[in-house]
């Protein structure tokens, strides 16, 4: 995995001043926080072991689905109401990220990132949702998620999860969190979380998902792919 200081060279100066200062509002200092896509726990996403996932054709389309999996609806209150669904974005496409707003590391670059990918898709970008989902709705409240979306562009679409219905759509996504305690400052704790980036397409099928790794070049590229392919 690069490193964040290596991340961050690749970001606009407009995105670095906003990772900035949201660095400095980080409870907590950076701690290593996994990448964690256990397929053995989400077996509907399982692919040939040793397959090569990230390519077709020499085309870089992020590590696909063979089968795309048919995601689940949820409601949850967040940036635009409080009675949110996903399905609410259906007939475009969605490009999605799990995390928490007091994420010192993973979650900023990766929203800034996207308003990268955002730029570069051009007149294409009327076509997808930036979608963010927070896994720590004890502390993200749909105002608290407002303001901190919009720090990157008022145009993301942010939700406040909460744990029950985190649980119904986590195998779909096979998504992992779990809160990391502080002892020392209990309301200080940060969340171990998954750090893939999720393509959905315009029915709402989960058709492919990119590790953190992934730049937003690759990322664009492969959007533009799938877009083309599709014909939606």
């Amino acid at each position: 995995m690069r490193h964040i200081s290596m991340k961050l060279w690749l970001l606009r100066p407009a995105s670095v001043a906003a990772l900035i200062f949201l660095f400095a509002a980080a409870c907590s200092p950076a701690q290593p926080t996994p990448e964690i896509f256990n397929t053995s726990s989400a077996p509907t996403i399982a692919v040939t072991p040793g397959a090569s996932l990230d390519q077709i054709d020499g085309v870089f389309v992020g590590d696909y689905l063979p089968r795309p999996i048919a995601l689940q609806d949820f409601t949850l209150p967040g940036s635009r109401g409080d009675a949110m669904r996903l399905s609410d974005s259906n007939g475009k496409w969605r490009l999605l990220f799990f995390g928490y707003t007091h994420c010192p590391d993973f979650c900023p670059i990766t929203l800034a990132e996207f308003t990268q990918i955002k730029e570069m898709l051009g007149e294409q970008a009327d076509q997808i949702e930036f979608v963010f989902v927070s896994v720590d709705g004890a502390r993200d409240t749909p105002a608290l998620l407002t303001g901190y979306i919009e720090r990157f562009d008022p145009a993301f679409i942010a939700f406040s999860g909460d744990d029950d219905t985190l649980a119904q759509i986590q195998q779909d996504y096979g998504l992992f969190y779990q809160r990391a305690e502080n002892t020392s400052s209990p309301e200080n704790y940060l969340m171990d979380h998954s750090t893939r980036s999720y393509l959905i397409d315009p029915e709402g099928n989960l058709i492919s998902t990119f590790t953190y790794d992934s730049t937003p070049a690759q990322m664009t590229s492969a959007i533009q792919w799938w877009m083309a392919r599709s014909g939606m």
